[in-house]
């Protein structure tokens, strides 16, 4: 964990439980925890830059991002909706690119099928314990105590911190 210099994540199921809300207007509602929250903003405080991917293209999940100062941020990546986006996995290596280090640099956290080239690619694969069996099974893959959407990346975010 000591070698990790950038954090990625997913939203559904890894900052979210993964249940979609709707009102009777049919306005999209998300549940975030303000524990992810903050652990996120330890890891940027301590040098290490963190974002989000995701197949979404929402408005909650950029003003959650913008409420975060996140500094890394792609929607409507490794959709299958969309043919010819971006994978997860390409924007990762983008934003390594960038930042002049290597997937294995990198911990991600995912919990479904569309997260398993990802994490089977970076250094520090994670998913909460609510995960796909098929992402549970990625060789190597560090499974989290704490579901999605109720600290599961304050959980991670810890661990990083304490192993610098």
């Amino acid at each position: 964990m000591k070698e990790v210099k950038l954090f990625l994540t997913d939203v559904d199921g890894c900052l979210t439980d993964g249940g979609m809300y709707y009102t009777a207007e049919g306005d999209a509602m998300k549940r975030f925890c303000v524990y992810d929250g903050m652990g996120m903003a330890c890891l940027r405080r301590a040098g290490i830059p963190c974002g989000i991917l995701t197949s979404e293209q929402s408005p909650i999940v950029k003003a959650r991002a913008e409420k975060l100062h996140l500094d890394f941020l792609y929607l409507s990546v490794g959709s299958k909706d969309r043919p010819g986006s971006m994978t997860k996995l390409g924007a990762a290596q983008k934003i390594c690119d960038k930042l002049g280090i290597t997937l294995a640099e990198v911990c991600y956290v995912g919990d479904d099928i569309n997260d398993i080239d990802i994490l089977s690619a970076v250094g520090f694969p994670c998913c909460p314990p609510n995960a796909r069996p098929e992402v549970k099974a990625i060789k190597g893959i560090h499974v989290l105590k704490t579901p999605g959407g109720q600290g599961a990346i304050r959980e991670i975010a810890d661990e990083i911190l304490k192993s610098k």
